[in-house]
């Protein structure tokens, strides 16, 4: 059974039950939703959607975000997450990977890609916007229509408001592409992820079996990948609100009694941060997910909450989820002298093996379909130097010295040619300094040239995904090599940008 008929199945057998709660409280039933996904989706194919076409999606998470992304599924469309936030240069080299044929955006964003003093005051704040209301595209609109939103755009809130045509749920052809997702590159190659219903719905099942769900459950995240098998199992998905501080964050898993969440380390560090004493009893499960989860968060969040499970989650965009680790586990063995850090067992139908070289490969039912515009995927390269233990993964290192910050992984290799490419660089490269109680990593950018690093940072926006911005920038006389072939010794250059250097 498709990804959107489980979701829609579970609503019709519970229309009153609760399905989602918003940010701000508002709550939205089983049957509600249901009947908003599917009035949407008609909306869809009244207008024209064709299977196959590409939807860009710049609606932040929220219910009516989940109606839209849900509803084109069901039309036979195909979710694509380009985030206009990366800046006006990088979204049109996705818009040209993507090909998509509608756009689908919250008003305020069309109002602030058109009108000139919001497009300024986004500018001071940081946020280049792409004119997505010029786009040659059908457009859709959520929330109060705004000047600069295009003529002719269709409502969707008066869509998801109308009566459903009570046309039968369509099961997609196996291969069909529903989510496309991007994750990396820069402006002359960025790099989607494909996922289809059945991968991503494989993916679920994984998370499920490992992480027991039921009515009566309420799961407080912002996370598609936790709040979609929330609903398969027709529990509660509760939405904090957007940009939420941790001491509130903390406050509503109390006052909507969660029994689920998922936070990012550095994230979870926060939280317990923001006030003492545990967290609320009615926590059975928190997750940890997008970083490596330190022992020293581990230990505090086993503390604060000693009647849940504490579980750290081993992903990727191309397959989600790969392994779980209990607290117990990772923090046993960072206190041994095994080395490495422990992911977990993979879960059934994830197969994994270890290249010769060191780096680890998998496959499985939830691995993604492929990157757009390139062969499908049979086994995905991780990147990650790992080894095996019987079914026990252990990470080593990461092959291509990938940063992590927050819930973004930096792949260096992937940005320091087009740094160099900039005229005053010489040399360039990325490295990230690790904050020893979250996890967390600082990005830093090191040049060698003429370009001052002021200078740089303003150029940086239109080559870069803005996920890969530095933190820092740090000029040097010249990069440090090593060894017989002369490979930068990104260890010295760590040393050399130490927090407080410029």
């Amino acid at each position: 059974m498709s990804l959107v008929r489980q979701v829609l199945e579970r609503a019709h057998e519970h229309p009153s039950r609760t399905a989602l709660i918003a940010g701000d409280g508002t709550a939205l039933t089983y049957g509600e939703l249901r009947s908003r996904v599917l009035a949407v989706r008609d909306g869809f194919v009244r207008e024209g959607l064709q299977e196959g076409d590409g939807v860009l999606f710049s609606v932040r998470p929220s219910p009516q975000a989940l109606v839209l992304a849900l509803g084109v599924v069901a039309a036979g469309g195909v979710v694509v997450f380009a985030d206009p936030g990366a800046g006006p240069e990088m979204f049109e080299a996705r818009l040209r990977l993507a090909a998509p044929r509608w756009s689908a955006a919250e008003s305020l964003l069309y109002a602030a890609s058109r009108i000139a003093p919001v497009r300024a005051y986004a500018r001071r704040r940081g946020l280049l916007l792409p004119r997505l209301a010029g786009l040659p595209l059908k457009h859709v609109y959520s929330g109060r229509r705004l000047p600069g939103v295009p003529r002719g755009a269709r409502s969707l809130d008066a869509w998801a408001a109308a009566t459903p045509s009570g046309a039968p749920v369509r099961e997609p052809r196996p291969g069909d592409p529903a989510v496309v997702i991007f994750t990396s590159g820069t402006t002359s190659a960025p790099r989607a992820v494909v996922h289809t219903e059945e991968s991503l719905a494989a993916g679920l099942d994984l998370f499920r079996a490992r992480v027991p769900l039921a009515p009566g459950d309420v799961v407080h995240t912002d996370q598609l990948m936790l709040g979609l098998p929330t609903l398969v199992a027709g529990a509660c998905w509760s939405m904090p609100p957007l940009g939420c501080p941790p001491a509130r964050f903390r406050d509503q898993l109390a006052e909507r009694r969660a029994t689920h969440t998922f936070c990012v380390p550095v994230h979870l560090a926060e939280i317990l941060d923001a006030a003492p004493g545990p967290l609320p009893d009615t926590l059975r499960h928190v997750l940890l997910g997008a970083a490596p989860a330190p022992a020293g968060i581990l230990r505090r969040a086993t503390a604060a909450a000693p009647s849940a499970e504490i579980l750290s989650v081993y992903a990727m965009t191309e397959i989600v989820p790969v392994a779980i680790a209990s607290a117990a586990e990772k923090v046993a063995h960072a206190e041994s002298a095994e080395g490495g850090d422990l992911l977990g067992e993979l879960l059934p139908g994830v197969k994994a093996r270890v290249a010769s070289d060191g780096e680890l490969l998998l496959s499985g039912p939830n691995l993604c379909k492929g990157y757009l515009g390139q062969d499908d995927h049979t086994e995905l390269r991780t990147g990650d130097m790992a080894r095996l233990e019987g079914e026990r993964l252990i990470l080593l290192g990461r092959k291509k010295d990938m940063v992590i910050r927050g819930k973004f992984n930096i792949y260096p290799g992937l940005y320091e040619p087009a740094v160099m490419a900039i005229d005053g660089v010489r040399e360039a490269a990325f490295v990230g300094v690790a904050d020893a109680e979250t996890g967390d990593e600082e990005v830093v950018l090191v040049v060698a040239g003429e370009v001052e690093p002021d200078e740089l940072a303003a150029r940086l926006k239109g080559v870069l995904d803005a996920g890969a911005w530095p933190d820092r920038i740090v000029r040097v006389e010249e990069l440090p090599y090593g060894g017989r072939g002369r490979k930068l010794d990104r260890n010295v250059l760590r040393g050399m940008v130490s927090p407080g250097e410029s």
